[in-house]
């Protein structure tokens, strides 16, 4: 038995149902089938079932449907994943009279993306009764002419209803006269035909009531009928008769209307009104045939007055009947068989379903980003169909079962290319070929791949020492190529140590704007240069980040006074030198070292006597500190003189140390002070203090060097980086001056030695000159802290001042 006829009962249908649904998943497609009018809810089956997909994954998979034309009649339960009936289904008004109403749907299942297609079967029920149009048919019957045997064509009852619940038998009441003869067509239908079984004989009955029936294969049955009136007529024994029996046309599609496809051609053996043909369709032929097809009664020409679309429909049968215009009238009858032929004139068309139009930037090659169903609605080559995507784009397609998809061919980078417009082209193969675009936008969306990069190489801050706590050193700046929370970006400072304390003591960053701030008001006497790392990050995850060096120079203010180093004094800065009164002109008195523990202009010192005028026996030097006299002492009076001398740096304001030289002249002094030429050349100093000049040199000359290499560097790459936006942009007079300044130099502005002849310290050597070498520098600097070096045997001090 037929598992289709097996289905139109209705106690089986739900059965029947599962049945078909299993038949279809056996051939590689999901098939269900369900009967028409069923109630909202029926079940039509379980697709995440079906499909394998373990119930227990089915809620998180989220199944829907995504056709359109069908969601209104179907509804997937996300929970079982069981498809449902949603609303009323009627088969006549989806499929009309097609043998086989079939709904192409399809479900998407996320987590992860899949499409799946099936195919609904609408099953038809009895739910139409066959109708005659119209209910009343008059044939008109010559007496005596007609012969029995003779046949005479019926109309057909139609019903909406298929297969077995159409149209299958017709019944005629019973009488003496006639009987029913039924053929069946090509295409299935049943042809009623009344046969004449007996001669009729006008004088005994003019009319016959006759009552036919049509009654389909549904259960219950339905019928219809229709009421025939013969009427008896009287003679014209010749009906007309076609050339053809039957005529074949082969026509193309979209012929312009009016074209004439064939002209019929009968021919009536009578003379006068009984020869005079007429053509007209009869009740045989469809309404649909006879909108596409019209027939000039007076020539029998058959003309297009449709449209002809071989998509729509690929065949018509017409059914012709000539009539002469006798009494009674007779009739010929001819049918017309026309086959559609396909022309290309219908372009592919292109359907394409997001998974996501909003595209991570790290998407793997491969992964699907959509599907693109292609039809076309031409047959043979005509209906195949070439699919081009748009060149120079990340995205390939990939060829499926029954549609394609659209994947990525490469990883993307938003940063490079943030949007994607990609163009699917569609052409068939036909002659020729017709052409479909279709125009996709996609979007990347960004993903945290690039660090936060600073705008300069490195960063320069100056600030005054003993500025204020709070004040703002530096800005430091950066970007990053992500977008939102990937590109919001924190500062801070790398936690290290400076002198034992933590960085963080010194320094403090604002952590959004970049702004580097004082912590404590800086000293330059014991800290000149700061390097400290500053960190960014941004706020994506994982955190990217990125570090830069930060130098913070300390720039001195004169906020040391000059100290006195030597020679031997009191607390209140008081000087004792004995000298002979037979000594001449020129001769060194005493020699003032001082140092100033600032460095540059602030600790340049120049020395001078307060009130020269009353001093005419004396003069100090202004650079070296020697006091020296005038001229001869032979003649002066008073032998104690008392020098007041001021040691000033030249710093802005400049301070100033004053000092009191207190010079007793007596008229013999038993060790004389020896020349300083003399005691370079005859004595030479101890080696301790040798040792301890040679490692200063030694040591500040690295840091000479270190520091001018450092400058350098910065010098050769202003062309390449734009210090404009730095913190502190050195110009070419500026950077000479912190180059100078932080350029360390040793700088001897005085050596004395004094040398004591034995224990007590009763005897003196007179004082010694130093060589100018070691008592000026066209530039120099200092240490970070003023020594005086010592030897055991010989009472030395070395000052070291900034010039």
């Amino acid at each position: 038995m037929d598992i289709r006829g097996f289905c139109q009962c209705w106690k089986w249908q739900v059965v029947c149902s599962f049945l078909l649904c299993s038949w279809g998943w056996v051939y590689g497609q999901l098939h269900y089938s369900i009967v028409e009018e069923s109630d909202p809810g029926t079940l039509v089956g379980n697709v995440a079932q079906d499909l394998g997909i373990k119930r227990a994954e089915i809620s998180q998979r989220k199944m829907h449907l995504t056709s359109e034309k069908y969601q209104k009649y179907f509804i997937v339960n996300q929970a079982n994943g069981g498809l449902a009936v949603k609303d009323r289904i009627d088969r006549e008004s989806l499929c009309g009279s097609s043998a086989r109403c079939l709904l192409q749907l399809e479900v998407v299942a996320e987590n992860p993306v899949e499409l799946f297609s099936l195919e609904i079967e609408i099953l038809d029920i009895n739910d139409n009764s066959p109708i005659f149009s119209p209910s009343n048919h008059i044939i008109e019957i010559t007496e005596v002419f007609t012969s029995p045997g003779s046949r005479f064509a019926l109309d057909i009852a139609k019903d909406l209803d298929v297969d077995v619940n159409g149209v299958n038998q017709y019944t005629l009441n019973t009488n003496p006269y006639f009987s029913l003869s039924v053929k069946t067509r090509k295409d299935g239908t049943l042809i009623p035909q009344l046969i004449l079984e007996k001669a009729l004989d006008r004088e005994e009955k003019q009319e016959h009531d006759l009552i036919l029936t049509a009654i389909d294969g549904g259960e219950p049955a339905r019928s219809g009928t229709c009421r025939i009136t013969v009427v008896v007529l009287d003679i014209n024994d010749n009906p007309p008769v076609f050339n053809q029996s039957v005529y074949k046309v082969n026509i193309r599609e979209n012929l312009p209307l009016k074209t004439v496809i064939v002209t019929l051609n009968a021919t009536d053996q009578d003379d006068g009104a009984n020869g005079e043909i007429q053509y007209y369709f009869d009740g045989h032929t469809f309404e649909s045939a006879r909108e596409i097809f019209s027939l000039n009664e007076q020539t029998g020409e058959i003309c297009i007055n449709g449209v002809l679309d071989f998509e729509e429909k690929s065949y018509y049968e017409l059914s012709i009947k000539a009539v002469d215009k006798g009494l009674p009238k007779l009739e010929g009858n001819s049918i017309i068989q026309v086959e559609i032929e396909d022309m290309n004139d219908n372009p592919p068309g292109i359907i394409f379903t997001f998974v996501t139009n909003n595209i991570p930037e790290n998407t793997p090659s491969g992964d699907t980003i959509g599907f693109i169903n292609v039809k076309d609605k031409d047959s043979g080559k005509n209906g195949e169909i070439q699919l081009n995507l748009s060149p120079n784009v990340p995205f390939k397609i990939k060829q499926m079962k029954n549609r394609y998809a659209l994947v990525t061919d490469r990883y993307l980078d938003r940063e490079e290319t943030f949007q994607y417009t990609i163009e699917l082209t569609a052409s068939d193969l036909g002659s020729p070929p017709l052409y479909s675009k279709t125009s996709v936008t996609l979007s990347v969306s960004d993903i945290n791949d690039n660090a936060p990069v600073f705008t300069q190489s490195t960063y320069n801050a100056f600030i005054q020492e003993n500025s204020d706590p709070g004040t703002l050193l530096c800005t430091v700046s950066a970007t990053d190529l992500d977008e939102g929370v990937n590109s919001d970006l924190v500062y801070s400072i790398v936690e290290s140590q400076i002198d034992g304390s933590s960085v963080s003591s010194f320094v403090y960053i604002h952590s959004i704007d970049g702004n580097i701030y004082a912590q404590r008001s800086f000293d330059y006497e014991q800290i000149q240069v700061l390097h400290i790392t500053i960190k960014v990050e941004d706020s994506g995850s994982p955190q990217l980040s990125s570090t830069i060096p930060v130098f913070i120079f300390i720039m001195d203010t004169n906020d040391n006074a000059p100290a006195l180093l030597y020679p031997e004094h009191s607390e209140d800065l008081i000087v004792q030198e004995r000298i002979s009164k037979s000594l001449s002109s020129g001769y060194l008195v005493s020699k003032l070292s001082a140092v100033d523990l600032d460095s540059g202009h602030n600790a340049w010192l120049v020395f001078s006597l307060i009130d020269p005028i009353n001093y005419s026996w004396f003069q100090v030097s202004k650079h070296t500190g020697e006091v020296r006299t005038v001229r001869g002492l032979q003649d002066i009076e008073n032998i104690e003189q008392k020098l007041v001398i001021s040691i000033s740096d030249q710093g802005i304001p400049s301070l100033s140390t004053t000092v009191t030289v207190l010079v007793t002249i007596a008229d013999e002094v038993i060790v004389e002070r020896p020349k300083s030429g003399d005691f370079l050349t005859n004595s030479k100093p101890p080696s301790d203090m040798t040792l301890y000049l040679f490692i200063s040199l030694v040591a500040i000359s690295l840091v000479s060097l270190v520091t001018f290499m450092i400058l350098l560097v910065r010098c050769l790459r202003k062309d390449r980086y734009d210090y404009t936006n730095s913190c502190c942009f050195l110009g070419g007079s500026q950077s000479k001056f912190y180059t100078d300044q932080y350029q360390p130099a040793l700088y001897l502005n005085t050596w004395d030695l004094k040398i004591h002849g034995g224990q007590d310290g009763s005897s003196r050597m007179p004082g010694a000159e130093l060589p100018n070498s070691f008592t000026s520098s066209p530039r120099a600097t200092r240490f970070q802290h003023c020594e005086a070096f010592k030897c055991p045997s010989v009472e030395g001090y070395v000052s070291r001042s900034l010039m």
